[in-house]
């Protein structure tokens, strides 16, 4: 049986826009908040040399500088204050929420609800601060190691002020775009987080396909090859929109139950789970805990010891090291992510409190130990899936030089989000148009009345 909601979705008026005063705002204030975002990657850090920083990026964007500065929406490239882009916060997240499962006074913050919740942001807050410190700090060291090739050095003058300088600016600016990411969450539509990543993604989209053209026009791509990638991109389109919207649904059922004086009838629904329950964070954090340390190993490898310039090597775009720890690190955050955003006891434990029940399944612990062995099995599913979607392309892109922005990656990343986004969207035109059927009848109910 079809609900309201799911009709009024199907048939979403979205003329509804213009009368939706509410949800324009929002809209405006996620538009505006992406467009400081995107001017804030282009205020640089002081004390940089611009023509020896992009003669050194040139030459070392083929690797995982270029992909580091995809993400950063090419705020690296530029050497900007937004160049840790929300990196940052993500790994401060991650280590969060290991320790959420590791470490019992932080696993009780959770029972706390909202009070709780406020608590572990802010110590969110205090460890991204810390971690940008040390990053900045590494980047500072990286930058006045480099030489372009002239021989000149990428730092005008180097030093403690320089180091001081590149911290302080590095700190405000990561600072700044975590409070926009709140900012865009709770006063505009969507994830602010991942809405900022994206949007640094497709500003680079024109870039990566104009390259890509340009490397058929000198002769170094065939042109079937460049029409093989570009159906490559739709497949990978189509997969991820195909996986993303499947669901496993769980026929709940719930029995005939006494409500006053009147019997209530056997109803059933449905208890959705998707292949792919965590969305596009295991990517993001694998990227995160990979990027930047490979990015810094790349910085002090032109001048550095051997060891870190054979570990530049090993770690580098394409290499065996450096996907199988991708790899790795993206089956480990699927099964971590899933355990976090999904509690099989606690489900249990809801079904049995409202009545509810699995055909064949006793409730309670028997009922937990279905929903896990089933979660289990989607979860190796996904992560298969999330492996081979980010690993694969990236093996064919090391190969024929291609830029980054193609992968599959970043494409999970700007379908999902853009998923996310429209869902969002159809939330809010649901409410309105649930809001503008509450006043009719309301109004209607005050004629009759006056009647």
């Amino acid at each position: 049986m079809v609900s309201l909601a799911e009709k009024m979705a199907s048939n979403m008026d979205f003329g509804a826009f213009s009368k939706a005063e509410e949800l324009k705002k929002r809209l405006w204030f996620t538009v505006f908040a992406l467009i400081v975002f995107r001017l804030g990657t282009f205020i640089p850090l002081p004390g940089i040399d611009p023509h020896v920083l992009s003669d050194i990026f040139a030459r070392n964007s083929g690797g995982i500088l270029g992909m580091f500065n995809m993400f950063a929406g090419g705020a690296l490239e530029r050497m900007t204050i937004f160049a840790l882009n929300i990196m940052p916060y993500i790994s401060a997240s991650i280590i969060i929420q290991l320790g959420q499962s590791v470490v019992p006074s932080l696993a009780a913050l959770k029972k706390e609800g909202e009070a709780g919740h406020r608590k572990v942001t802010q110590m969110t807050r205090y460890l991204t601060v810390l971690i940008t410190i040390v990053q900045g700090y590494g980047i500072a060291v990286g930058l006045e190691s480099m030489t372009g090739s002239a021989g000149i050095s990428a730092v005008i003058n180097p030093g403690f002020v320089f180091k001081f300088t590149t911290i302080v600016s590095l700190v405000g600016g990561t600072m700044f775009i975590v409070w926009l990411g709140e900012q865009i969450t709770s006063r505009g539509v969507g994830n602010g987080s991942s809405l900022i990543i994206t949007v640094g993604i497709i500003a680079n989209i024109p870039t990566a396909l104009a390259q890509t053209f340009e490397l058929g026009r000198v002769g170094s791509m065939s042109l079937g090859v460049i029409a093989l990638l570009m159906v490559m991109v739709l497949v990978l389109i189509y997969v991820i929109v195909l996986v993303e919207r499947a669901q496993r649904k769980i026929i709940i059922q719930y029995p005939k139950r006494q409500m006053g004086m009147r019997m209530t009838a056997a109803e059933s629904s449905h208890l959705p789970l998707k292949i792919n329950p965590t969305g596009v964070i295991p990517p993001i954090f694998a990227s995160s805990l990979l990027l930047l340390p490979i990015t810094i190993a790349n910085f002090s490898a032109e001048n550095g010891p051997e060891w870190v310039q054979n570990l530049s090597q090993w770690l580098g775009h394409g290499q065996p090291l450096y996907l199988a720890l991708y790899a790795f690190l993206i089956a480990f955050f699927a099964f971590f992510y899933t355990a976090v955003v999904f509690n099989p006891e606690e489900t249990a434990e809801n079904l049995k409190k409202h009545g509810g029940f699995i055909a064949g399944i006793r409730p309670g612990k028997n009922t937990a130990e279905y929903l896990d062995y089933v979660i289990t099995r989607l979860t190796v599913l996904g992560a298969f899936y999330l492996v081979a979607l980010c690993i694969l392309p990236e093996i064919l892109i090391s190969e024929l030089s291609v830029p980054f922005v193609l992968g599959g990656t970043t494409l999970l990343i700007v379908v999902q989000v853009t998923m996310d986004f429209v869902g969002q969207l159809q939330s809010h035109l649901i409410a309105y148009q649930y809001e503008g059927l509450i006043k009719k009848a309301a109004l209607v109910a005050n004629k009759g009345k006056k009647r």
